[in-house]
This record gives structure tokens, sequence and C-alpha cells, in this order.
């Protein structure tokens, strides 16, 4: 039978959450660097992400990454992360399947017991160290890039809850940082509907008010995801929280999250609550865990900030190829309101 598109993908997940990986039906994407064959896409060639991401095919708590070719010598390859409504310029889950598949299933050569090498997100470099045993990637740590605070203990208008102290924060997304406690969340899974409802309020509201633009590139600009914060303590003499970040168009993040995580990272150095080197232990809903570690400090145009460093785990979940049929009425999917909240 023809079919008008045929996509090789990797099932993976991170901590729970669902990172798919593109390892074969596209060749290339126009653009000098990563961010700009990103941007190309997001113009010129998105229905590649409706294809993969809207149903029949794709699901709204599922991210899919495409691997391309490196543009920068030092990188051993690139990807394009896509999201169900955004492509965003950097993902710590997203990073740690892309590198356990392209190990995993030999795409770039595995080195027992640490294999190291540097992968082109659209945000950056960042340095891999994988460690690995029997043919398996065991955990993957990554060197984000460069993370920082915009606003601390700013005061943003909700509507339905009022005055609202919120601090914003730069981890490769930009998070506005909620105290869970101040809107009376325990961060617990049974919340899960409901943080999402309050946290895409909370999300709109404080991108209104507290506009942000990424000093270095114009282009990364706005509070795109809420990060509710549990209470940071020390357990055993490990530092460490949960938190729940809230993706659009509106669903709960399985993960800790690595970009939210280095967003938080950020915040906790700001605060003098964590020292350089010390890890921090970070927990999903589902009491998944990332740790992380700021390894060293700068500054992005007038910020003070980290660089943050975050571990996790991946497990490849499956192997698909995605067709397209000629004559499938949803060439690049459909969406209904029972699942996809955006629509009514």
């Amino acid at each position: 039978m023809r079919f008008s598109r045929m996509i090789n993908v990797v099932g993976a997940h991170a901590a729970g959450e669902l990172n798919e990986v593109i390892t074969g039906g596209v060749l290339d994407v126009p653009g000098a660097t990563m961010f700009d064959k990103m941007k190309h896409l997001e113009a010129h060639g998105d229905d590649l992400r409706r294809f993969l991401l809207n149903e029949p095919r794709g699901r709204v708590t599922q991210c899919v990454n495409l691997v391309l070719p490196a543009t920068d010598p030092r990188a051993a390859a690139g990807f394009v992360i896509m999201e169900s409504d955004f492509y965003v310029p950097m993902s710590g889950t997203n990073t740690i399947c892309t590198a356990t598949v392209l190990l995993e299933t030999g795409m770039l050569p595995m080195r027992e017991p640490v294999t190291e090498f540097t992968l082109e997100a659209p945000a950056g470099l960042v340095d891999i160290r994988a460690e690995c045993r029997d043919g398996k990637v065991l955990s993957v740590a990554f060197d984000n890039v460069a993370s920082f605070v915009f606003a601390r203990d700013s005061m943003v208008d909700v509507p339905g809850f009022g005055r609202v102290r919120v601090d914003v924060a730069y981890g490769g997304m930009i998070y506005v940082i909620v105290d869970a406690a101040d809107l009376g969340f325990a961060v617990v899974p049974d919340e899960a509907a409901e943080l999402v409802r309050v946290g895409e309020i909370v999300k709109a509201a404080a991108a209104a008010q507290l506009p942000c633009v990424h000093p270095e590139n114009a282009e990364i600009h706005t509070i795109n995801q809420t990060l509710f914060a549990g209470p940071l303590e020390r357990r055993d003499g490990q530092l460490r929280s949960r938190n729940a970040v809230i993706v659009s168009p509106g669903r709960i993040d399985r993960s800790p999250c690595g970009t939210g995580t280095s967003a938080r990272l950020a915040l906790m150095h700001a605060r003098g609550d964590i020292a350089e080197g010390e890890a921090f232990i970070h927990e999903s809903l589902l009491g998944t865990e990332f740790t992380g570690r700021i390894r060293g400090t700068g500054r992005v145009g007038p910020h003070d900030s980290v660089l943050p460093t975050v571990a996790g785990t991946a497990w490849l979940t499956a192997f698909h190829q995605y067709v397209l049929d000629p004559t499938d009425p949803f060439p690049t999917g459909y969406r209904l309101g029972d699942t996809w909240p955006e629509v009514r």
C-alpha cells in the first residue's frame, strides 16, 4: 500500500513523562542553528507536530522530539522539542529520553560505564553524561543552560484568588513559581485536576502582568508554565521538595520536570536555600525523582544565573511507524474537548 507519510518513532518516558523520539522519516530542516530549525518548523512545517501529537496518533500528555544533524560541530546530534501546543527551547525529560533513545538504539555509540557527548537543543548546547551497563542507560545527567530569576516575591492579581505572591524564573522555559500552600494545595495526586485548572489561571494572569524577555534571545519570552512548589525540607540530610508543573493546554507534567527543577534551583540559590554543588531531590506527583545540582554561577544579561545539572532515568516503551494513508480524512489529526482542555 502507498503511504503519503511514514515516521519512525521510539517511545520513551522519563520519570513517567512520555517523550517520543523521531528516528526516521525526516531528513533535515532548514536553519543555521537548532533554534532556527525550531522556528522553521513552527512557521512552515507544523503539520509534522500536529500529525504526531493530535489524535488519533497522539494525545495531550505526549511530547515528540525530532532528531536532526547538529549545526554546531561540538554536538553529536541536535533535536527539536514539540509539545502539544508549543515548540519549546529546552526540556529536561525530552533531553533524557532523546539521549537514552540515541544510545540504546545504537544511533550514538554507547561506552560503559559512562558515555559523554553533547546535544544541541534550540536553547543551546547541553552536555550529557550517561551511566550505562549491559547496553542499558541507567541514568542521564544533563548540564542545562544558564538559569536565572526574572522576579521575586511579585504580587499578581489572579481572578478568583485575589493577590497572589509569585516568583518568575527561567530554566530553559519561563516559569511562574507559586508556593502551593498559599493556594491551599498539598501537591498530592488527588489534586491533579484542580492544580491544572488553577495553574492555567495563574499562568495567564502572571504572563499578562509580568512580561519577561530572555536578555540574550528576544524570541524566548512570556511565562509559559506554572510550577506549584511544595515545602522545601531536609530529610535524612537531603534537601528535597515535591512539585507539580502545569503544561499547556492544561495537564500535569508526570515527571519532576527538568527545566522546572532548573528554574527552582535558580530561585533557591537566589534565596540562599541551596549551596553550589549540593544535591536537591525534586519529586513529581507520581513520587518519581530528579536530582539537581548547581555546578557554577554567572550572569545572563542583568541577571545573576546558575548552571544547573539535572539527572534522571528514561525507559523505552515502544517502537512505532506512524503512517498517513492518502485517503485519511484527518491528515493532521483532530482534538476534542473531553481531553484537550482548550477545545470548547
